[in-house]
């Protein structure tokens, strides 16, 4: 069984890097280098809630919670297209 692309043809053999993996490596470059040039701590106040921790992980925390909330999104988004494509029908 062989697989075909969606214009017809074959797929490529030789794996070749897209925009969006050079824009992750690129992302994950400028976030390590942020992580190693704030290596002191800060006081964080949330609610009622005060605590001290390296502005290392603070970064790494927040990068996290953005990613999951930019998932997020996403995984609604596909969900309200599937929904509408099954109204259609």
């Amino acid at each position: 069984m062989s697989q075909e692309m969606p214009g017809g043809g074959a797929p490529q053999q030789g794996s070749r890097l897209g925009l969006g993996a050079i824009s992750s490596g690129a992302g994950a470059v400028l976030l390590l280098i942020v992580l190693l040039q704030n290596t002191e701590d800060v006081t964080v106040n949330f609610l009622f809630w005060d605590f001290t921790l390296p502005l290392w992980l603070f970064t790494i925390a927040t990068a996290l919670l953005g990613g999951l909330v930019w998932f997020g999104v996403g995984v609604l988004r596909r969900h309200r297209r599937r929904k509408a494509r099954r109204a259609e029908r």
